[in-house]
C-alpha cells in the first residue's frame, strides 16, 4: 500500500491508498493519523505497516482518490540523513566539480559509504511546496533519489526525495558540504510512502523533468539497480555508533545529474518519479 497524509483542520489524517481504492484509516482508528503512527503499531505488534493497515480497510471509509493531489509531507521525521557517491554517475559529476576529485572516488569504491546530516523538520517541504537554492551560489540542482523510511532503525517503507544543493559551494571544498546541503529548504519529500515489503527497491525507474517558463530544460531517467550499494547496507553504516532518530528518512544517493552549467532558477518545476512510490512535485525559490 501506498500511505498519504492529508490535511484536516489543524491536523492530518492518514489514508491508504490500494489499487483504485482510498482508504481513511483515521475514521477508523483515530489515533493512527500519520505514517509514524502506523510504523509504532507495526512495531509494538511484530508485524508490517500493510499488515496493520489491512486489518483497518473493512471499517475505514474510502474518500476519493483525487483528494490525494493534496497530499502534506507524507512523514515528519526528526532527521533526514543523505548518502552521496551511491552511483558511478555521481561520482563522475563530483569529480567535475571538485578541484580535489580523487576523494569522491575514493568514497565510491570504500567500504565506508559518504553519510551526512541533511535536513530538520522545519528544513524538509512536502509535495507542491517551494524548495529551495541558495541565493549566494550561482550552481544549484536538484538530486533525485530513493529516501528510506525508518522506524526506531528499521526500514519501513520508501518515498521520494530531492536533495536540494549548491555544486558551487561543495565543489570549491569539500569541507563546505555542510553549507552546500543544509539550509532553508533544502529538502523535499513525498507525496506518500509505500511500505518496505511492497517494492523491490533496488530495481525502481527514476526520473527527473524540469521545467522552465512551461518548457522542459531537462528530462532522463536511470534505475535504482545501478546503486553501488544497498538499502540496508546504507542504513547499517547510518546506524553504526549512533543513535538514530526512532522515525528518520535517509536519501540513497542520486543517479541523474544535470549537466555542468546548468542551475536550477526560481520559477523551475522539479517534477521527480519513482515506480511503484510515487511523483514529487516542487517549484523553486531562492533562499
Amino acid at each position: 500500500m501506498r500511505y498519504f497524509r492529508l490535511p484536516d483542520g489543524d491536523g492530518s489524517r492518514l489514508v491508504a491508498a490500494a489499487d483504485d481504492h482510498a482508504y481513511d484509516l483515521t475514521a477508523a482508528k483515530p489515533r493512527l493519523d500519520d505514517f509514524g503512527d502506523l510504523a509504532a503499531a507495526a512495531d509494538v505488534a511484530g508485524t508490517s505497516v500493510d499488515e496493520v493497515a489491512a486489518g483497518l480497510t473493512d471499517d475505514a471509509p474510502t474518500i476519493e482518490r483525487g483528494s490525494l493531489s493534496e497530499a502534506l509531507l507524507p512523514v515528519v521525521p526528526e532527521e533526514v540523513w543523505a548518502a552521496g557517491v551511491t552511483y558511478e554517475i555521481s561520482e563522475a559529476a563530483r569529480e567535475e566539480e571538485s578541484g580535489m576529485p580523487e576523494v569522491y572516488l575514493d568514497v565510491y569504491e570504500a567500504e565506508r559509504p559518504e553519510i551526512f546530516f541533511k535536513a530538520t523538520p522545519g528544513r524538509t517541504v512536502g509535495p507542491n511546496e517551494a524548495v529551495g537554492v541558495r541565493e549566494d551560489s550561482s550552481w544549484n540542482v536538484p538530486e533525485p533519489e530513493l529516501a528510506v523510511v525508518t522506524y526506531d532503525g528499521r526500514i519501513v517503507g520508501y518515498t521520494v526525495g530531492n536533495d536540494a544543493s549548491s555544486r558551487e559551494i561543495e565543489g570549491d571544498n569539500p569541507l563546505y558540504l555542510p553549507q552546500a546541503k543544509v539550509y532553508d529548504r533544502c529538502c523535499s519529500i513525498g507525496p506518500c510512502v509505500t511500505a518496505a515489503e511492497a517494492i523491490d527497491p533496488h530495481d525502481l525507474a527514476i526520473s527527473m523533468e524540469i521545467r522552465r517558463d512551461g518548457e522542459v530544460v531537462y528530462e532522463d531517467e536511470a534505475s535504482t539497480s545501478e546503486m553501488a550499494r544497498t538499502c540496508e547496507e546504507l542504513v547499517d553504516w547510518w546506524r553504526a555508533h549512533d543513535v538514530v532518530p526512532e522515525l528518520g528518512v535517509l536519501l540513497t544517493g542520486t543517479s541523474l545529474v544535470p549537466e555542468e552549467g546548468f542551475t536550477l532558477r526560481p520559477g523551475d518545476v522539479v517534477s521527480i518519479s519513482i515506480d511503484d512510490v510515487g511523483e514529487l512535485v516542487n517549484p523553486v525559490v531562492e533562499v
